[in-house]
């Protein structure tokens, strides 16, 4: 197994969300390494491993991608058109996870091509379970083509 195949890419812009969830990998998913990127153009410079992500050993292209929706820069929705519209990406799995449970954003995430949406616990032991799942299923379970690097 690979490096890449235990890395994780959160796109988050809330610096407390993501101290939780690294907290929540850190004891429950101990196999994954999570990469965060605080915008949607950074996430964007992540997944093309341009600029300071160009070292693809130190920032491997992740097995799952976390996406919040509301960022600055560009939004969730804009990373997931722009990843489902690049070939060599096509195939990455994006998990929504955003503290939004309204119908019309969950309808525009999967019509975008999310393969999953999850609203954000408030509880972190809920989180971290949440977190445990997603490694099992995701990282264990599930099989996908492999990127290319």
């Amino acid at each position: 197994m690979t490096r890449s195949l235990n890395t994780i890419l959160l796109v988050e812009d809330d610096p407390t969300d993501a101290h939780l969830l690294q907290r929540a990998v850190s004891s429950r998913a101990r196999n994954c390494r999570l990469q965060h990127a605080a915008d949607g153009e950074q996430a964007i410079e992540y997944l093309n491993g341009v600029g300071p992500f160009a070292d693809r050993l130190e920032h491997p292209l992740p097995q799952i991608v976390l996406l919040d929706l509301k960022l600055p820069r560009a939004s969730g929705f804009d990373v997931l058109a722009w990843v489902k519209s690049q070939p060599r990406l096509r195939n990455l799995p994006i998990i929504v996870l955003s503290s939004s449970d309204e119908p019309a954003d969950m309808r525009r995430a999967y019509a975008a091509g999310a393969n999953s949406y999850l609203v954000k616990p408030s509880d972190y032991r809920q989180l971290a379970a949440l977190v445990a799942s997603i490694e099992t299923y995701w990282m264990k379970l599930n099989e996908r083509p492999l990127l290319e690097s």
